[in-house]
């Protein structure tokens, strides 16, 4: 009876101790590798050259720190912090940087929001997802209008990997 009962108090303290500890354990999230940053990159900045645009693209981690960052040959001086605030702004807001374009407009009271330094108000920034988890965010400017549809591309060259 003694032995059942110190094997009793000894398990439960095992599982009391066991439990405070994972709770303090290590988290392991998904992110985007410098290899399919630098992808992502390559194909949306292919998309956008092929239909004669000069632009920039930034790819940010599920942190919404930049990766990777292209100047294509001859893109314009702004580009580059068009890219990056796009990809950081549809990565912050988990949705593409147009909606949060249309979010402001339909909801006055999120407008403050605008004013982050690093967010920009413009269309060309789309989230990565694998299954549903954000796990960071591509950004293109310099093709007025087409920005989405070369981020589009850098997300369709990986998509198999993201699944």
């Amino acid at each position: 009876m003694w032995l059942s009962l110190k094997t009793f108090v000894g398990l439960a303290i095992a599982t009391a101790l066991s439990s405070a500890v994972s709770a303090q354990g290590l988290v392991t999230q998904k992110n985007i590798s410098l290899a399919m940053a630098q992808t992502i990159a390559q194909a949306a900045l292919a998309q956008c050259e092929g239909m004669g645009f000069k632009v920039s693209v930034a790819v940010v981690d599920r942190g919404g720190l930049t990766i990777v960052m292209l100047r294509g040959d001859g893109a314009g001086l702004h580009t580059p912090e068009g890219a990056e605030r796009k990809a950081y702004t549809a990565r912050t807001f988990s949705q593409p940087s147009a909606d949060f374009v249309k979010r402001l407009s339909d909801r006055p009271d999120t407008v403050g929001s605008r004013q982050y330094t690093r967010v920009l108000a413009l269309g060309g920034g789309l989230p990565v997802k694998a299954g549903n988890e954000v796990v960071g965010a591509v950004g293109v400017s310099g093709s007025p209008g087409k920005d989405d549809v070369c981020s589009q591309a850098g997300i369709d060259k990986v998509a198999e990997q993201l699944r």
